[in-house]
């Protein structure tokens, strides 16, 4: 069982939290975890890499010169792959990087991420977020006092705010998301990670629901 404090937005203790991360995950899968975080980077990999080949590449297809009598080595096309100027000889090619894992393997991933994370205690809770209008230099206040500065962070939220996102979308490491969105890369990237107890209620009854 672990014992979370909750703190409020000028980083005073307001509260404890009880959680048992085996009620998250059971157990912490390394392989499926290694999985999916390296699924999820090659899905961001844009693919458009290219090269020309021989065939692609501007040049007479004249052959050079004679085949023989030269004392050279015979040549043909000035387009050839070993040659200045000519096409690669294995060209890269545009290609679709993706792939997906099943849903329940990325789910469980998501899980024991966010579990090890709190076995780790490398979660830290707020009692929430009350923008009335996008304020950064408040957020920024928040974090420091929660001694949070100049830490890669992920704040989640129970549900999307346009407040809390504004105030955090200049800040530079820090990335915010509703839990409906949390997945094992963006849980296990950063250094820290920052929840609203709103916001773990809402990941504790959605694994729940799912067992």
């Amino acid at each position: 069982m672990a014992s979370l404090s909750v703190f409020d937005k000028s980083g005073a203790k307001v509260d404890t939290y009880e959680i048992d991360p085996a009620e998250l995950a059971p157990r912490v899968n390394k392989q499926l975890l290694h999985d999916a975080v390296v699924m999820y980077q090659s899905n961001l990999r844009q693919g458009s890499a290219k090269n020309k080949n021989r065939a692609e590449v501007s040049g007479t297809t004249a052959k050079m010169y004679r085949q023989k009598g030269t004392g050279n080595a015979r040549a043909g096309s000035r387009r050839s792959g070993v040659r200045r100027g000519g096409g690669r000889i294995f060209a890269k090619r545009p290609r679709d990087w993706s792939y997906r894992l099943p849903k329940k393997a990325v789910r469980l991933a998501t899980r024991m991420a966010v579990a090890s994370r709190i076995a780790d205690d490398e979660v830290k809770l707020i009692d929430g977020f009350s923008f009335e209008s996008p304020r950064t230099k408040d957020m920024v206040a928040i974090l420091g006092s929660l001694g949070l500065a100049g830490q890669t962070l992920l704040v989640a939220i129970d549900e999307y705010d346009v407040n809390v996102y504004k105030s955090i979308r200049n800040l530079a490491g820090v990335q915010v998301q509703p839990v409906s969105d949390l997945n094992a890369l963006s849980v296990l990237s950063p250094r820290q990670l920052l929840m609203t107890t709103a916001a773990l209620e809402v990941f504790r009854k959605g694994v729940r629901q799912s067992s």
